[in-house]
């Protein structure tokens, strides 16, 4: 079984589309956790202990982990998520040539699925979209203001860049292990998308913090199913001001988001 044939399956286990994001902002972490070995580690433990049951999948954002005890801290959080049946997302958006791309790729032998950035084309991708047992989301239309500055740009075929992007993706699908991150917050755009490429998965951000379109995003993010809209902030400090009892309130928060999203739901 491939990436998405497991994600389809814990879809259906946990009757839940939510990415749950694992951003351990060291800034915001608990006082009462900052004095173990790997604060990251016991905050992503906790958090994943009160969420696993609502979480399609967890993602931890590569930018909170690169220093050694974090990349400790990583290793025993997708360990962890493991070993709670739930697969792993590395939202670390690689991408090079030649021997960098392989060596970037390796990440693929501890997490599940992994985002990239397509800018420099296929061969900075093709190590990632060769490993056909796991899931490759290609960067094609980002949330922030500022991803305007280049995915607008209309070409010679009067198709903005992004488009192209979603349709080069479609073409590098050969494996079935490709699917696309794309924003919540312009539905237009998430439905133009999805008439392009009916048969890719979105990884669908911007629905918790950003305040992005949750009916939209299931709508049109999900393919025969499948797809994840992720809340990382949202989820993981809900319970900022909770004390101890942090953790519960994230489970709170994201049994509330996978409900929400559930009412739009097939």
């Amino acid at each position: 079984m491939n990436f998405f044939d497991r994600l389809h399956d814990r879809i259906r286990t946990v009757d839940s589309v939510v990415s749950v994001g694992l951003d351990p902002d060291l800034d915001r972490i608990p006082d009462h956790l900052r004095d173990h070995d790997l604060p990251r580690w016991a905050f992503n433990r906790r958090i994943i202990d009160a969420t696993h049951e609502h979480a399609a999948v967890f993602k931890p954002n590569a930018a909170f982990y690169e220093d050694p005890d974090g990349w400790r801290a990583l290793e025993e959080t997708i360990a962890y998520a493991h070993g709670k049946d739930v697969p792993v997302l590395l939202d670390a958006k690689r991408a090079d040539i030649g021997n960098t791309a392989r060596q970037y790729a390796k990440t693929l032998e501890t997490a599940d699925a992994i985002t990239v950035n397509p800018y420099m084309g296929r061969d900075s991708l093709q190590p990632f979209l060769a490993d056909e047992e796991s899931g490759v989301f290609v960067l094609c239309r980002t949330s922030n203001p500022g991803g305007a500055d280049l995915q607008d740009l209309e070409l010679e075929t009067g198709e903005p860049l992004y488009e192209r992007v979603a349709a080069l993706a479609d073409l590098w699908n050969e494996n079935d292990n490709v699917g696309l991150v794309v924003g919540a917050t312009k539905p237009e755009e998430l439905e133009d998308l999805r008439e392009q490429v009916p048969d890719l998965p979105f990884l669908v951000p911007g629905v918790g913090a950003q305040g992005g379109d949750a009916e939209a995003a299931v709508e049109y993010g999900l393919a025969n199913g499948v797809g994840l809209v992720n809340s990382s902030r949202g989820i993981i400090f809900a319970g900022e001001d909770a004390g101890e009892e942090f953790a519960a309130v994230s489970g709170q928060a994201a049994k509330r988001l996978k409900q929400r999203l559930n009412q739009y739901r097939d």
